[in-house]
């Protein structure tokens, strides 16, 4: 039989239509999980630096571990290319956000009303520096909300930045897959 003479039959009606492919509806854009030896390296150097900000902070009877500092370990040694972990932001960022958290303080005092603004004006001030580290943000809150001393605060701030960017060096080094850290110095 010829297949000119007899037109293709009709789809069966009582056939289901084929689906479109399924989007998994929880994975969306995000980004691919980690391999287990990325996981628990990031975590555990995260946490190695962590825990060393508070060692030092028992033996200066200073509290040093700060949650904007948490933070940064985090950005550090989950996401080392993101320009907000890059030392550059850090850094700078930090010290950006406790300037300018202690100027807010001296103009308006410490109340969350302040606070907000200071938070406000250091994403401002970090944006145009080139020096994008949101928890630097978080920083300045910190000082207007609780008002630490300055010349103790700010070295243990600038230290405490400068340890978490060499361990993020210093970690990416270790395990040979790791992105390496930093993308850039400056």
């Amino acid at each position: 039989m010829s297949t000119a003479l007899h037109p293709p039959s009709a789809p069966d009606a009582s056939a289901p239509a084929p689906r479109p492919p399924r989007r998994r509806a929880i994975a969306g854009r995000a980004p691919a999980r980690p391999t287990a030896a990325a996981a628990i390296h990031s975590i555990g150097a995260a946490t190695s630096v962590l825990l060393w900000l508070v060692a030092i902070g028992a033996l200066l009877h200073e509290p040093i571990l700060i949650p904007p500092l948490a933070a940064s370990a985090a950005l550090v040694h989950s996401a080392p290319t993101l320009p907000l972990a890059q030392p550059r932001g850090v850094v700078i960022g930090h010290m950006l956000g406790a300037a300018v958290g202690y100027g807010v303080l001296a103009v308006a005092g410490s109340s969350a009303w302040a606070a907000a603004v200071a938070a406000g004006l250091t994403l401002a001030l970090v944006m145009l520096a080139r020096t994008p580290h949101s928890p630097a943000c978080a920083t300045a809150v910190v000082v207007v909300l609780q008002t630490p001393v300055a010349e103790r605060f700010v070295p243990l701030l600038f230290g405490s930045t400068v340890l978490i960017v060499l361990t993020g060096w210093a970690a990416s080094r270790v395990r040979r897959k790791a992105p390496r850290y930093p993308a850039y110095w400056w």
